[in-house]
């Protein structure tokens, strides 16, 4: 295999939850990516396929490891790809650990962060939303966070993805107010109960989410600030949000209802043309003729926009995978981007069917 042609070894921490599942079975199908090493404090030296057990063809002998077990290994290749699942909070600190373990061993490390540590470009305003101090403050300007579609160019040499919600609202909210459609906003969203994590919940207990369907956070979810400064980060707008999502009775997917008050009189086909003209040659956007459904992007990374307008009003529903074009899908996206790969490398499998 040539230099143009070498793989990556990637570093999954947070590798035990469902993020980091995600990123371990888009690793073994991507073909310039390879497991490094799977990161668990709590799950050290037992074997991958006995927390996942649908990824054993994949990883049959492979095992967890300490993160001092993946520093050991770094001098083994000459440019390393981390992948954090880390939890919100302690992903900034082994980032951190890594990238200086990096400089040292003299080798280069490119960082995709999935958790919320680096979705805000000030330490005091995620020190806002999530109550204490940022523990990495210097690190925050080496990150860029954006939905990929939504960033034509990255400047920094590493990469956050937005919140699954934030993504779903995102993919919506930025079309409409880059063209000065729209900029006062109502969402309500549902997602499926992956969302929640691993850790189970009185709320992602079985009994309580099967057939069942309730908001939560409502006007007060983390992810709101995020979106309106997101928001203004592409479209160059603020705009005006009021979120309130909803836990609902299936595993994969968010559906998202995109409430806007139009700034003048526009028709279904004028924001159709906003969207679609938005993300033009986009090959993960769908901007489609009938409301989406969820089970039609599933585990994939394909995320799907329709758009309707009465007057003022204008409603987009906007659906995706809140694991993969939510998560470990679109930080893959900007792992491809940042290493000088295809943005779609790895990602264009169609959804399974009958999931």
């Amino acid at each position: 295999m040539s230099a143009a042609e070498a793989t990556y070894p990637a570093i999954v921490l947070g590798g035990s939850g469902y993020v980091a599942g995600e990123f371990l079975r888009l690793i073994d199908a991507h073909p310039r990516l390879s497991l490094g090493a799977a990161v668990s404090s709590s799950q050290a030296g037992e074997p991958i396929a006995k927390t996942f057990a649908h990824l054993a063809p994949a990883y049959p002998d492979d095992v967890f490891v300490s993160i001092g077990a993946a520093i050991e290994r770094l001098r083994s290749a000459p440019h390393w790809l981390v992948l954090s699942a880390a939890p919100h909070g302690a992903s900034a600190q082994l980032v951190q650990q890594l990238l200086g373990a990096s400089a040292s061993a003299g080798v280069a490390m490119t960082v995709v962060d999935a958790s919320a540590d680096f979705r805000f470009v000030d330490a005091g305003e995620w020190a806002k939303v999530y109550g204490h101090e940022h523990s990495t403050p210097a690190l925050i300007e080496q990150f860029t966070c954006a939905v990929p579609e939504q960033l034509a160019r990255i400047e920094t040499p590493h990469a956050a993805h937005p919140g699954c919600f934030a993504t779903t609202m995102l993919l919506g909210i930025v079309p409409l107010a880059a063209a000065g459609l729209a900029d006062e906003f109502h969402v309500s969203a549902v997602t499926g109960s992956t969302g929640a994590g691993r850790t189970p919940r009185e709320t992602t207990h079985h009994p309580v989410r099967q057939s069942n369907m309730f908001a939560y956070q409502a006007l007060k979810h983390r992810h709101d600030p995020e979106v309106r400064a997101l928001a203004k980060a592409a479209a160059g707008r603020d705009i005006d949000l009021k979120f309130v999502p909803h836990s609902g009775p299936f595993a994969r997917g968010i559906h998202a209802t995109i409430f806007a008050r139009a700034k003048e009189r526009v028709t279904s086909a004028q924001v159709t043309e906003a969207l679609a003209e938005y993300y033009h040659g986009s090959r993960f956007v769908r901007v489609e003729a009938e409301p989406p459904r969820v089970k039609d992007i599933a585990a994939t990374n394909y995320s799907a926009l329709h758009a309707l307008a009465d007057g003022d009003t204008i409603v987009v529903c906007s659906v995706l995978d809140n694991l993969l074009k939510g998560a470990a899908g679109g930080s893959i996206q900007w792992a491809n981007r940042l290493l000088g790969l295809p943005e779609e490398m790895g990602l264009t499998a169609p959804a399974a069917g009958w999931l």
